[in-house]
């Protein structure tokens, strides 16, 4: 095969994975950059860099952002051929996929007319295969076939989901570089939905909804809160050097400190990081401090703390990151016993300059939810801006 052959091609690809009988496709665009190839993951107004790119003859890896997970695949002229491999899901897993240059339509490239129109807001429900079921807020945009959206629920949201809408079928999905979704829906009537949620390797959901521009969740401020009897929070965890941080460390003495419930694995805490690294940057004259407690999926400290180190170096974290525990919520819940439950990452706790807890806030409406991000990003800071005033 010739080097031409082998060449990753810029441009789109349209890529697809193959999973549980369905296709859960997605776009990535390869560019040139000095000289060397770099992709980015497309969903809605979102790209995700992915500059990790290994290639030896016809085979590539393609590292997946702050994620251990990667695309491993032959190169075979306008075509890729191989595997999504998350190296830290128990036990490990690969779903295959295959891509073809020159494609970026997600869905069907000359879909039928769209003869439903899902624009607007929707009360969701779904239910999970175990019985269990959860609320979740359905927000979609809808131009002709071209639909984007997303999902809040209160453990956070589903991130930019693009799609299309072919006759009356709903089409989404995405793909962040460890999670991989697809919903799909059609009206039942004038003004319910009846839909599927496919995840992963074996995930799967059904769900319902009913247009209601008034749609609530329950506040995220009154989700997790402190035991009676607690004030104040303790915790003594190693750092990614191995040392030990207390809150009560005088770093922290007379500051104002949030503490940040997150793993490397999780997008809603990524997009969490991102809007707090520069914060602190902006404000930690201001006597502000972050602690980032991480909840890794390898209860090894090098594997985990090397998993938070690959995120410090991605959003170029400033404040400290400690390894707190396993990626579990009784885990989590049992490392903070001041808490009733750990019920999301992340899980954002304010403290105030005497030590005590004033706020704690539940997951995280990222930039994918539009208008929900900018009131939570208004709320943050008139928050702040009063516990920093305090003396």
């Amino acid at each position: 095969m010739s080097s031409s052959d082998t060449a990753l091609k810029t441009g789109p690809w349209r890529v697809v994975l193959h999973t549980q009988g369905q296709e859960i496709p997605f776009i990535m665009e390869a560019k040139e950059v000095e000289g060397a190839t770099v992709f980015y993951l497309v969903n809605g107004e979102e790209r995700i860099l992915l500059d990790d790119i290994q290639q030896q003859g016809d085979s590539v890896k393609i590292g997946l952002h702050i994620f251990d997970a990667d695309l491993i695949a032959k190169v075979e002229g306008n075509q890729l051929k191989g595997l999504f491999v998350k190296n830290d899901a128990t036990p490990p897993y690969a779903i295959p996929f295959t891509a073809v240059h020159g494609k970026n339509n997600r869905f069907a490239e000359s879909p039928a007319a769209a003869s439903y129109n899902f624009d607007g807001k929707w009360e969701v429900v779904f239910d999970e295969e175990n019985g269990n079921t959860y609320d979740a807020i359905g927000v979609f945009e809808q131009k002709d076939n071209y639909v984007t959206g997303t999902f809040l629920t209160e453990t956070g949201d589903y991130r930019y989901l693009e799609g299309q809408v072919e006759g009356d079928q709903l089409k989404l999905s995405t793909f962040d570089g460890n999670h991989a979704y697809l919903f799909t829906a059609t009206p039942s009537g004038d003004s319910t939905l009846q839909g599927q949620f496919y995840s992963g390797m074996t995930g799967h959901e059904t769900w319902t909804a009913k247009r209601n521009e008034n749609a609530q969740l329950a506040s995220a401020d009154t989700l997790t809160y402190l035991r009676p009897g607690y004030e104040t929070l303790s915790f003594t965890f190693p750092n990614l050097q191995g040392e030990p941080v207390s809150l009560s460390d005088p770093k922290y003495k007379g500051k104002v400190v949030l503490v940040q419930l997150l793993g490397s694995w999780c997008p809603n805490c990524m997009d969490e990081t991102k809007f707090l690294a520069p914060y602190y940057e902006q404000n930690k004259d201001r006597g502000l401090e972050i602690i980032g407690l991480g909840f890794e999926r390898s209860p090894e400290f090098e594997k985990a703390a090397a998993r938070l180190e690959k995120m410090e170096e991605r959003f170029d974290i400033g404040y400290d990151l400690l390894v707190a525990g396993v990626s579990d919520k009784e885990a989590a819940a049992k490392a903070l016993p001041a808490l009733n439950h750990v019920m999301s990452f992340p899980t954002t706790i304010f403290i105030d300059r005497s030590g005590k807890v004033r706020k704690i806030h539940t997951g995280f409406s990222g930039p994918g939810t539009g208008k929900y991000y900018e009131e939570w990003v208004a709320d943050f800071n008139k928050t702040m801006d009063e516990l920093l005033a305090e003396k």
